[in-house]
């Protein structure tokens, strides 16, 4: 999501590299060596590329596939759009300005993309939360299931989802949330030319990352809490010859376990991932924001790379992925009838 680099701490030293030599406010610039930044720009290339390619084959087996029409895998899709937009729009930039250590793409691209980074990394825990709701009433309320999360009930929380995570990150960057009531010393002490960051005041910071990190990743731990509780009762329950047979259909099927299963592997990769950078993001401006800037943007590239492995996590945990990916990449699916395959 950014990071921050002053003009402050270019006083302190006595020819201090800039973004813009001939300008007085320009931000420090950094050169890594020539070696360094090819190994970053491969690095970085690869994990953008990685990551839209592997998130648009997901996108398209469950577009593709009729099978996979299912509210649960349409969540998945909407977390999938989140991931490839974060490979295909806002990786790249942010390759260039890690390494470069300035941005030279111009003010109004730095608002558009920091408004899309904060976007998609809200969406992406909000879908997750999402998917939480929905494996809690598979799992926990499977009579009411079909009832509770239907066809357009997920249509709407992904609208919902979506909606929530374009105002605040675009309300945070064009409305200046993020700095309210800080405008005066942000533009006067922490704003410069070649700079694209993310600046939060204290009530900012804390407002961002509770509603919009912890309080949702709280939300998720909890639901699955519950729903891996029940599933092992129900499992007890049906090993020990407890649940008569008219019981049967109340309980949990292989598949949702596996499902559940897969998808809390791809929250807690999640968690993983983001959990360094929402630390440092809530904690900076209360200890004056003196956590190094390498270290702002190595949390920040880590939580990119989560968008790199749920194509992963989904291929190494469902066959039927596995088969609709070779069928992608083979070309099988411009064949007639393509689409009503089985996959599992």
């Amino acid at each position: 999501m950014g990071y921050k680099t002053t003009l402050n701490e270019t006083v302190m030293l006595e020819n201090p590299l800039l973004c813009y030599e001939f300008l007085n406010s320009s931000c420090l610039k950094v050169v890594y060596p020539k070696e360094a930044q090819y190994l970053l720009y491969i690095l970085f290339g690869f994990a953008s590329l990685f990551t839209f390619w592997g998130n648009l084959l997901v996108i398209i087996t469950v577009i593709h596939f009729k099978q996979l029409h299912t509210p649960t895998n349409y969540l998945i899709l909407s977390l999938a759009v989140a991931d490839l937009c974060i490979g295909g729009v806002v990786m790249p930039p942010s390759m260039l300005r890690s390494v470069e250590t300035c941005w030279y793409l111009g003010s109004i691209f730095c608002k558009i993309h920091t408004s899309l980074d904060v976007t998609m990394s809200t969406a992406s825990i909000l879908n997750l939360c999402i998917i939480s709701v929905d494996r809690y009433y598979a799992v926990c309320h499977p009579l009411h299931y079909h009832s509770k999360i239907t066809p357009n009930t997920t249509l709407l929380m992904i609208i919902v989802c979506w909606t929530i995570s374009a105002f605040v990150g675009f309300g945070m960057i064009f409305l200046e949330l993020g700095i309210l009531g800080i405008e005066d010393f942000y533009y006067s002490n922490v704003a410069c030319e070649g700079g694209c960051f993310l600046y939060l005041s204290k009530t900012a910071s804390a407002v961002f990352t509770v509603l919009c990190f912890y309080f949702p990743a709280v939300v998720m731990v909890s639901l699955y809490l519950k729903i891996f509780h029940i599933a092992q009762r129900q499992a007890r329950l049906i090993q020990n010859g407890k649940i008569r047979s008219s019981q049967r259909h109340t309980s949990v099927g292989k598949t949702e376990i596996k499902a559940t299963k897969t998808l809390a592997i791809v929250i807690g990769v999640f968690l993983l991932f983001w959990t360094p950078f929402f630390i440092c993001a809530l904690i900076d401006p209360f200890i004056g924001y003196t956590i190094p800037v390498v270290l702002f943007d190595l949390f920040t590239w880590v939580g990119y790379i989560n968008s790199t492995c749920n194509p992963i996590v989904y291929a190494l945990f469902y066959s039927w992925f596995r088969k609709s990916f070779r069928m992608i990449l083979l070309g099988k699916i411009f064949q007639p009838n393509s689409s009503r395959i089985k996959l599992f």
